[in-house]
């Protein structure tokens, strides 16, 4: 196979007109040299974290005549070995595979790198592939905090590549045919959307020591990279997947599947910037009741219930997270609900959307889906990053306001509430939700799963107040002290100015 011609690093002049502040803005002219593919080129790739949605995109980028995939990473080597295994049935060589994927990065043969780690690799991992010329499509949450989403954004800018965020439903035409809807007037004016992710989530397994559950193949040093390495000691069963309901690593489900949902809501209601005060409430509650032991405690710390509620001034948004068993609301389980004056706009699933008149009879619907990667591929070639459908600067927007969500939950856990006092909180709080009906339907929701509010109260959040252009919140050192996280050498994110 004849392999492409390698690009270059960005020349001085590159970097000067990218400008101090083009952190914030998405570039139209004055990319990075791309990689120069000819009609029997195709693009070296590296998929990093394989074990689950990576397989998704490895599948994908196996499927593209545009791409050969030249490595597979993983801290697990056995699903390294096994997914470059399973790549050889459809190309020929097959990827390396290797645990390290600061290789990858070092070859100049590789011109993008797809990730699909833990969360708490995101960023890192991204800004360490644009550093060395490399494009890079991540998965939601774009980050795991607000300031590593923003030193993501700087990279982009500064190294003038691609990043796509992994928010596919910005490619499904479904969407794209239905927010075009709303920014037409097709349901009036629109300026609430309510997120749902009503998907249960059973528990983790008790809280306790689990280091024989580390799998010998599994580089624990790597897999911890960014976060404090907690070996010889785990906290949970389950290495692979259940970091996403412990905040050492993951943001809960409002961190994981709600960037999806916020990201719509965003997109719908025309909203470009972050929100000027956000309250949460919840707590991580019904599992003592699954297990039938009053004592349970689970190995999770995010909650698994959460409304939080973003004020933007002329525009809101509420987000609803429940882990136990409940039903749809209007016909929406995972997805977003528009309130317009003329009726809804319901998003039902990635590739469905129906309006709603006043009485809730159907009236229209959207359909179809799209092809993300290949959105990406096409910027890759094109070099126009403008033509992304789900830029990094949008899945930071998007991932913020789980982070900002998770913010005054995590800073109110303590603060137990009865439903009474959770009222009075709510009833001073702005927006256009009607908060006490959701909260009352909260409230039915643990009721209903046999959650004793008495034994286990939920808990409330301070309502915060945010500065949408720096990024902190004004005199609340508490508040600003998790925008960001404490690192561990050599895996350290550098802030925005120092990418």
């Amino acid at each position: 196979m004849r392999r492409t011609t390698r690009r270059r690093f960005l020349t001085d002049s590159i970097l000067a007109a990218a400008g101090a502040y083009a952190a914030t803005r998405l570039p139209t002219s004055a990319l990075a040299q791309g990689p120069s593919v000819g009609p029997n080129d195709k693009l070296g790739v590296a998929v990093v974290g394989v074990r689950g949605q990576g397989s998704g995109h490895l599948s994908t980028f196996l499927d593209d005549p545009r791409c050969h995939v030249l490595y597979v990473v993983d801290a697990d080597r056995r699903y390294a070995e096994e997914r470059a295994d399973q790549a050889g049935d459809k190309q020929d060589p097959k990827p390396k595979a290797i645990q390290d994927m600061r290789e990858a990065f070092d070859d100049p043969n590789v011109d993008c790198i797809s990730t699909a780690t833990p969360n708490h690799w995101h960023a890192l991992t991204a800004i360490w592939a644009m550093q060395a010329g490399k494009d890079v499509y991540v998965e939601k949450p774009v980050a795991w905090s607000i300031a590593e989403g923003r030193a993501m954004v700087a990279a982009a800018r500064k190294y003038g590549r691609i990043c796509q965020v992994g928010t596919q439903c910005r490619s499904h035409q479904a969407l794209r045919d239905a927010m075009a809807f709303i920014h037409e007037g097709g349901i009036g004016e629109c300026n609430f959307a309510r997120g749902l992710c009503y998907k249960r989530r059973h528990s983790i397994g008790a809280l306790g020591d689990y280091a024989s559950a580390i799998p010998e193949t599994v580089d624990y040093n790597l897999w911890s990279g960014p976060a404090l390495e907690t070996a010889p000691r785990m906290t949970r069963p389950n290495l692979h997947y259940d970091w996403h309901w412990q905040r050492h690593y993951g943001n809960g489900d409002l961190g994981n599947q709600g960037p999806h949902q916020t990201d719509i809501a965003r997109w719908g209601l025309n909203l470009q910037r972050h929100p000027h005060a956000i309250i949460a409430y919840g707590g991580r509650l019904g599992y003592d009741v699954e297990r039938q032991d009053p004592n349970y405690v689970d190995a999770g710390d995010v909650a698994n219930t959460e409304v939080s509620i973003y004020d933007y001034g002329d525009k809101c948004i509420v987000f609803e997270t429940r882990g136990l068993e409940t039903p749809e609301y209007m016909g929406a389980g995972i997805g977003v609900i528009f309130y317009g004056a003329d009726g809804y706009v319901v998003q039902r699933s990635y590739n469905n959307c129906v309006v709603l008149d006043k009485e809730l009879n159907v009236v229209r619907e959207f359909g179809g889906g799209g092809s993300h990667f290949g959105n990406f591929i096409d910027c890759v070639l094109s070099r126009r990053a403008e033509d992304l459908h789900a830029d990094v600067l949008e899945g930071h927007y998007s991932a913020s306001i789980s982070h900002l969500g998770n913010i005054s939950y995590y800073l109110g856990e303590d603060r137990k509430v009865t439903t009474g006092e959770a009222a009075h909180v709510l009833s001073g709080v702005p927006g256009l939700d009607d908060n006490q009906e959701t909260l009352d339907r909260t409230i039915e929701h643990l009721r209903d799963n046999g959650v004793s509010l008495a034994r286990t109260p939920i808990s409330i959040g301070p309502l915060l107040q945010f500065d949408p252009d720096r990024e902190v919140f004004p005199g609340n050192p508490s508040a600003n002290a998790m925008l960001s996280r404490e690192y561990r050498e050599p895996f350290v994110c550098p802030a925005q100015n120092r990418v």
